[in-house]
């Protein structure tokens, strides 16, 4: 995976701070030039991917915000269990009234690029890295 790029936030956060995560990711994005609608849709989508950190992966997580070539590029990684993107359904999940994968099955219907893959921890292979980005437009 390409390292280059330029760091434009890395925050840790809790489930405490993820209004304040949507806001400075918000603030990037628009100091990025990328514009209504698709940075509304990449918010709601790294939010997404930061509120299942939280709920699913320990209750905390960090995440780091970058400008990569054309495109803004968000990983998020928690020291949860892990998973795979095999997890994430093919179409839309909950049409039988349980929300449950809507938040990842939305951030990879509005990525340009997504991708899952397993945390690095120090005590072998622990946790997730959830990666989103779209092209600035």
């Amino acid at each position: 995976m390409e390292e280059a790029g330029r760091r434009l936030l890395q925050r840790r956060f809790t489930a405490r701070l993820l209004p304040q995560l949507r806001l400075l990711v918000e603030e990037c994005a628009a100091r990025e030039g990328l514009n209504e609608p698709r940075r509304g849709e990449f918010v709601l989508a790294v939010d997404e991917i930061a509120g299942n950190a939280v709920e699913h992966a320990g209750g905390a997580g960090r995440l780091v915000l970058r400008r990569v070539g054309d495109e803004l590029e968000c990983r998020i990684s928690d020291a949860g269990p892990g998973f795979s993107e095999t997890v994430i359904p093919e179409l839309l999940p909950g049409l039988d009234g349980a929300p449950k994968g809507r938040g990842l099955w939305l951030a990879r219907l509005v990525a340009d690029r997504f991708a899952v893959g397993p945390g690095t921890g120090t005590a072998g292979e622990r946790g997730a890295v959830v990666t989103v980005a779209v092209r600035l437009r």
